[in-house]
């Protein structure tokens, strides 16, 4: 696996085809431990082991060939970022053409959060890619963007996704990428650019009121929402995020309307019928709300919120032993969830 797709892994990101590398040689005899011996080490994510390997190299015989790129690797597996940079600085000086040391480099610097460091070496890297792999290209995208460098990221994303880099349509890419990196901030002039070129651009309307969402502002959210269905009123997605607005707004009836257009438009996804339910619980009709959530159960049984809202229906319609079993439920997996997230956090800079 390359080093590309190890840190895009680790990042949660969609992966691409990866492109060959040079192989090592093969193994040397297991009494003659060897760089060879510890990249086979790498290759099965043993980098603790492979670190003992190439420690007491170091330690015996330093100018072993590829040992400073090895370590940098190593380290690299092992998130020891720090030490990761200092060897593969090390091993470019040795050899400046080695690609894959120059990919780790760079992803170590992604990764530390030095994306100034991290630019010059995607740049280089970026002619030597192949054409079918965009991690390198999104990666420096996203560096860009955290060093303030807008104009740039948007010509990067408007090459990946194949658009021209002054459309409305780079602009409204660039703008959902900002959203997704929660720099909403700096999403809103990208996007009120790409309805100034284009007024009629679809989805533009839509993430500004996601963001309006976000900042709880329903009602500017519910004006935004509005606007991208007269645009495009065939995405279900928009009447879900309408009624979440409308019911910010304490305004049921609206919402119960909307979340029912975007059900018979796409009835595969939960969040309308939790809102729904969640209506119904305000409107104190247990029966319907616990029909509208057995239905948002089916379709997402590892939502803690379905489970919750569920169990206060089932506590309205006097059903004491299942509402206890589904807010235990609910507790369960959102402490699974904050786990989760926590370890992610830990584990990704």
């Amino acid at each position: 696996m390359t080093p590309f797709r190890l840190l895009l892994l680790a990042l949660g990101i969609a992966l691409f085809p990866a492109f060959a590398l040079p192989q090592e040689a093969p193994a040397a005899p297991a009494d003659k431990p060897s760089v060879s011996q510890a990249e086979a080490l790498l290759n099965s994510g043993k980098a603790g082991d492979a670190l003992t390997i190439l420690n007491d190299l170091a330690k015996n015989d330093p100018q072993t060939p590829r040992l400073e790129a090895s370590l940098g690797k190593a380290y690299f597996q092992s998130r020891k970022f720090p030490l990761a940079i200092d060897h593969l600085k090390r091993a470019l000086l040795q050899n400046p053409d080695d690609l894959e040391a120059t990919q780790i480099l760079a992803l170590s610097f992604y990764s530390s959060g030095d994306f100034v460091q991290a630019v010059p070496l995607l740049e280089k890297l970026g002619p030597r890619l192949p054409r079918s792999n965009a991690d390198g290209p999104y990666l420096l995208g996203v560096c860009y963007i955290m060093t303030e460098r807008l104009d740039d990221a948007r010509r990067a994303f408007a090459q990946l996704f194949s658009v021209a880099p002054e459309s409305a349509m780079a602009y409204l890419m660039l703008g959902k990428i900002l959203v997704r990196q929660q720099l909403e901030d700096r999403a809103v002039p990208q996007l009120e650019k790409a309805l100034q070129i284009d007024p009629g651009l679809p989805m533009a309307h839509f993430l500004l009121g996601e963001i309006d969402l976000y900042k709880e502002n329903p009602q500017v959210a519910v004006v935004e929402f509005q606007k991208e269905l007269a645009v495009n009123p065939t995405v279900w997605l928009v009447y879900w995020r309408l009624g979440d607005a409308y019911f910010h707004m304490d305004k049921l009836d609206e919402a119960e309307n909307v979340l029912k257009q975007s059900i018979w438009l796409n009835d595969s996804s939960s969040g309308a019928f939790i809102l729904l339910g969640q209506i119904a619980l305000k409107k104190n009709d247990a029966s319907l709300a616990a029909g509208f959530l057995e239905r948002a159960l089916k379709l997402d049984p590892q939502n803690f919120y379905v489970h919750y809202f569920l169990a206060k229906a089932y506590r309205g319609l006097g059903r004491s032993a299942d509402a206890a079993r589904h807010f235990e439920i609910s507790k369960n997996l959102r402490n699974d969830r904050h786990d989760n997230e926590r370890s992610m956090l830990q584990a990704v800079p």
